[in-house]
């Protein structure tokens, strides 16, 4: 072959490998949203894995889904013996003599096939393993926003959609949960990603058997996100009145009370359909309920689905949990301040700053507050438009999980932000997306105060231990 025909045939496969990729961009196609889901999952893993750095290479202090995930393989629930001396016994659950792990067993479910190649928790690197798992649900909240732009439920552009996307990854206290790797902080990014996968399916309600099983896979990771159950029930609704199967397609009601409107739809909806397909959703829930029971009843005596130990932890904190019960009204105070009021601590004005760890600020086990490490979320205070159904059905869907972690015996501790926000992220990112109000200057100058400190907080958190103040008995700095 000639020197020339060499240059042609190379020349024309570069011009088919770059028409084929424009066909892969061609705009409002399926492999396009793929395309740049694959590329936020891929800028995440990148991000993370970087600020994790030796975290990658070790498994952590609290691997203790490895340790359950072992324990199975061996064909027992309990441990063997006792926790592991690098644990240093943190969260390990003591019933009649035998020692379990209390956290809902589903990210062990996902770690078994790794572990079992390991042979040994202790040679599985858990932390890697989070940080790989890390980026999915960002790119699933990307297709999420790509829908209800595509259905015309959100205003927002492409652009915005995977701005806001990175911005849930680097600006909200996903952050620094993302790159620990730990039991605590694992669960959380395996909830996410199941949580943006739930609302994903559960949007037109079109895939209820699915919705259903993701839905039990988050009861059997965080137990109060089953309580966004009602994000699919709204949808479900919706769609039942707006397409019923033996009637023509229609428009729901816009004109009246918000409280009207509903009574209308639930008089006039498609009872059938509607029944088909929360039958359809309810069939996995029932099924993943049924396990939890039977799961506790093994290991515990009790039969509640939702009695997976905590109650047996072996921590200084048992007594007010026997005093007051995991959830209780006791705790509210104390969390709402560790949501809302946790500041930095600063040192007295006249205390040199060498003798304050020679760090210029503090910050609380207890964490900083949600908008101080996510300003942006005041956006959700005011949209620009009137809240429709699907507004309804995420604020709702938000309000159920936000509210049991309020009453929650634990407000976090330790922790860099109000982790326990990453329970209802999503859909606050969602109601931001259909909010309608401008993304103007102030907004990103509030997103990039977001990431810088997030950004602070998952490079130092569990690092540089002179920025943290750990009184677990204050929130607010002693006098």
């Amino acid at each position: 072959m000639t020197e020339s025909a060499e240059r042609s045939d190379t020349k024309a496969s570069s011009t088919k490998g770059t028409s084929r990729l424009a066909t892969w961009l061609t705009p409002e196609t399926r492999s396009r949203r793929v395309l740049f889901a694959f590329g936020i999952w891929f800028v995440c893993l990148v991000v993370f894995a970087l600020v994790a750095g030796d975290r990658l290479f070790v498994h952590t202090k609290n691997n203790h889904f490895a340790f359950l995930a072992d324990a199975w393989l061996h064909g027992r629930h309990d441990i063997g013996g006792k926790p592991p001396a690098h644990s240093e016994g943190n969260d390990w659950a003591l019933f009649e003599g035998k020692w379990y792990v209390s956290f809902p067993p589903f990210p062990a479910m996902l770690m078994l096939p790794l572990v079992a190649i390991a042979r040994d928790p202790d040679n599985f690197r858990d932390a890697q393993f989070v940080v790989w798992l890390a980026g999915f649900g960002p790119a699933v909240l990307f297709l999420v926003l790509e829908k209800l732009r595509r259905t015309e439920r959100s205003d927002r552009s492409e652009t915005d959609n995977v701005l806001l996307s990175l911005l849930f990854a680097f600006g909200t206290v996903y952050f620094f949960t993302a790159v620990q790797g730990t039991v605590w902080f694992a669960a959380h990014v395996v909830g996410v990603a199941l949580m943006a996968l739930f609302v994903l399916v559960s949007l037109d309600a079109r895939r209820p058997v699915v919705a259903g099983a993701l839905l039990g896979c988050m009861f059997l990771t965080r137990v109060t996100t089953v309580l966004v159950a009602v994000f699919f029930a709204s949808e479900a609704l919706r769609v039942a009145y707006i397409h019923p199967r033996n009637g023509p397609a229609r428009d729901l009601p816009e004109q009246g009370p918000w409280f009207s409107r509903m009574l209308a739809v639930l008089r006039d909806l498609d009872k059938g359909l509607l029944a088909r397909t929360v039958i359809l959703f309810s069939v996995p829930v029932v099924a993943t309920l049924a396990f939890a029971s039977w799961y506790n009843f093994t290991r515990f005596h009790n039969p509640s689905p939702t009695a997976f130990g905590h109650e047996y932890l072996q921590v200084g904190w048992l007594h007010r949990i026997q005093t007051w019960g995991l959830f209780s009204y006791h705790y509210l105070s104390r969390n709402l301040t560790t949501m809302l009021a946790g500041l930095p601590w600063r040192p007295p004005p006249r205390m040199p700053i060498g003798s304050f760890g020679g760090v210029p600020f503090k910050i609380n086990g207890h964490g900083l507050a949600l908008w101080f490490t996510s300003p942006f979320y005041f956006w959700l205070l005011r949209p620009a438009k009137k809240l429709d159904w699907l507004g309804i059905g995420a604020l709702l869907a938000a309000l159920g999980p936000l509210l049991m972690n309020l009453f929650y015996q634990n407000s976090g501790w330790v922790q860099f932000g109000y982790r326990f926000s990453n329970d209802y992220a999503i859909l606050l990112f969602v109601l931001l997306a259909i909010g309608g109000r401008r993304f103007g200057r102030i907004f990103w100058l509030c997103a990039a105060w977001a990431v810088a400190w997030n950004l602070f907080g998952a490079v130092t958190f569990e690092r540089n231990n002179a920025y943290y103040a750990f009184d677990s008995e204050h929130v607010y700095q002693p006098d």
